[in-house]
């Protein structure tokens, strides 16, 4: 039954201490949020932490959740603050861009170096270009609930999400002009 609610919904019912919909919500979401975080920090571990940190704010902070209003969004904002704060307390851990592996890689060798060069180029990225196309394309977010999230207007993200991929495509092209910039297999794959 749970599964057939919408996220609003379930999210209307943990706020009413109905602490099982949060495991519903968990179930759809903790494989997102992860690989949000994955590409956004580059920290496999510190993912984990952050997607099990944000299931419990969203725990905490349930009173705050307008019932109706859109959930992803908001969801979204927890994750944003929960990663802050984070490298508010830990400002000595830094990016680096070959920390992470690509989530869920696909089988086949060439779909896998594709992969690894859309990885590498989103890591080159810098962190606000980065996170609006990560919402935008890769957490399925309308361009309305990214603006709502930022603060901002629509357009302002539009011409963001422009932006980063005109950079994010000129990052691609170098990495295709220059073999030696793209990322070693072995540095991903490792078993």
């Amino acid at each position: 039954m749970s599964q057939t609610l919408s996220d609003e919904e379930l999210m209307s019912q943990v706020r009413e201490g109905v602490g099982e919909m949060l495991g519903t919500l968990f179930d759809r979401y903790h494989g997102r949020l992860y690989s949000y975080f994955v590409r956004l920090t580059g920290d496999r571990a510190l993912s984990e932490d952050l997607v099990q940190d944000v299931f419990y704010r969203i725990l905490k902070r349930r009173q705050t959740y307008r019932p109706g209003s859109p959930f992803k969004p908001w969801m979204y904002q927890i994750a944003r603050n929960a990663r802050n704060d984070n490298f508010r307390r830990r400002p000595e851990v830094e990016f680096e861009e070959g920390m992470a592996e690509p989530v869920l890689p696909p089988d086949d060798l060439a779909d896998r170096e594709q992969n690894d060069l859309l990885h590498r180029a989103l890591l080159r990225l810098p962190e606000d270009k980065r996170e609006v196309l990560l919402l935008s394309r890769f957490q399925d977010m309308k361009y309305a609930e990214i603006a709502e999230l930022l603060g901002c207007e629509v357009g302002t993200i539009k011409t963001r999400v422009f932006r980063a991929m005109q950079e994010l495509r000129q990052i691609l092209t170098e990495f295709e002009a220059r073999p030696q910039l793209r990322p070693d297999r072995g540095n991903f794959y490792e078993m």
